[in-house]
């Protein structure tokens, strides 16, 4: 099988975002398919090619994966309009690819919405097989925070509709994803849930002495946030916290915050003129790095805006990275997430918008060490037993071969197996 592999933000293990799409496309090479990449370009990533552009496009491989890059610089930094065409000449490139190219089956993964255009383009032109993954629902996402122009969420309606009528079968990562596919009209035989997955040889606890973080104390307590500084991971919640640690003279807890975005600068401006030295800020860093830093972190953070949207609607990498680095997890928002941290005991939930509450739980676990390393062994387990990228890695590959089959359209769920083990469900209101 030669798969046409669509995703804007690509990257090795040598990047910054490396996960999902270079995981996936290396078992499906393992299982003896063939694999090209289409993806653009970003400072945070590395696809493997170093040679010039040529024309706005380089082409090569790496690991076995024939990489066509484009070059088109995407930043968390970009402004609405900047971005937007970004997503506009990535899907016009794409489809012009996927219209001449010579393959079995296309895939696209969004973000963005509009990466699903190359499969519709396929799907349609050219009866390729079309297989659609979705990381965030839209217009639902956009509309939950704040959008209101008619005209783009119509725009965005139609091309989720169309994606999804495109489409020989549908990827979630969340289990609100896959209803929100499924209320949109598509059988539920031809939607899977796959979520995001911990790479358990990367991020592992360390044995014996921990490494020390360049300007913290060996003897804090560290909660660590590793991921994109946004207006949708709601990190004035983390300021908040150490503002109501700090009046406490809790100054044995550390609060780090890794990674970049477009809020960071109002972030740390704001740490500074409230005198929260409890916060550290550093830059994003290769997973790599990443995986040497939370061997010394205590606990997780896992925070997002309160945004009901994101309740069932989202499969955070982060979370993942954190169990299985056995921490801890802080959950500061309802939803499948804090369910599965209740219900196996690896972390502990605070209500949403409530700095108190946010606070004592971070108290709570610098106060019980020994119930805190508990929770991190539990986290472990969890990873391994349900949320191996390997194991969801083949189910992915599972999946994408029954879609060839002649009886493709039907038991994907089977194929997927116990992909969500079993998936939580949103309550029905």
């Amino acid at each position: 099988m030669r798969v046409l592999y669509f995703c804007q933000y690509f990257s090795t293990r040598k990047g910054s975002w490396y996960g999902r799409p270079y995981e996936f496309s290396r078992r499906l090479i393992e299982r003896g398919h063939e694999v090209t990449m289409v993806c653009g370009s970003n400072t945070r990533s590395a696809t493997g090619l170093e040679q010039p552009f040529i024309s706005g496009r380089r082409d090569g491989a790496c690991d076995g994966i024939r990489v066509v890059e484009f070059d088109l610089n995407y930043s968390n930094y970009d402004g609405v309009a900047t971005r937007t065409w970004k997503f506009a000449k990535y899907a016009l490139r794409g489809i012009t690819f996927a219209l001449r190219e010579d393959y079995d089956l296309i895939f696209c993964t969004s973000t963005p919405l509009t990466a699903g255009l190359p499969g519709i383009a396929a799907a349609t032109f050219r009866r390729k097989p079309f297989v659609f993954e979705v990381r965030d629902l839209w217009p639902e996402l956009p509309k939950a925070m704040g959008m209101t122009n008619p005209l783009l969420l119509g725009a965005m309606s139609a091309l989720e509709w169309a994606s999804y009528r495109s489409a020989r079968a549908c990827i979630g990562l969340a289990p609100g994803i896959v209803d929100g596919i499924r209320a949109r009209g598509v059988d539920a035989d031809d939607t899977v849930m796959i979520p995001n997955g911990c790479d358990l040889d990367l991020f592992a606890p360390k044995d014996g002495a921990r490494p020390s973080i360049d300007g913290i104390d060996d003897d804090q307590f560290v909660a660590v946030f590793a991921g994109a500084h946004g207006r949708a991971n709601g990190l004035d919640a983390v300021l908040d916290a150490a503002g109501e640690l700090q009046a406490k003279g809790r100054d044995d807890i550390t609060l780090l915050l890794i990674g970049d975005g477009k809020l960071k600068p109002a972030l740390e401006a704001r740490a500074k003129s409230e005198g929260l030295n409890n916060v550290v800020f550093r830059d994003i860093m290769p997973k790599s790095e990443l995986a040497k830093v939370m061997q010394r972190a205590d606990a997780g953070l896992m925070v997002l805006a309160n945004i009901e949207a994101f309740y069932y609607g989202t499969s955070p990498n982060k979370f993942f990275d954190y169990i299985s680095n056995g921490l801890a997890v802080i959950n500061n928002y309802p939803g499948w997430l804090a369910g599965l941290i209740t219900e196996h005991e690896c972390g502990v939930t605070a209500a949403p918008e409530d700095p108190a509450a946010f606070a004592d739980a971070l108290m709570r676990l610098a106060d019980h060490p020994e119930e805190t390393k508990a929770m991190g062994v539990r986290a472990r387990k969890l990873a391994e037993a349900r949320f191996d990228r390997r194991d969801l890695a083949d189910r992915f590959v599972d999946c994408l071969e029954r879609v060839l089959r002649p009886a493709g359209k039907a038991d994907l769920d089977s194929a997927a197996g116990s992909a969500v083990n079993p998936a939580p469900t949103r309550p029905q209101r």
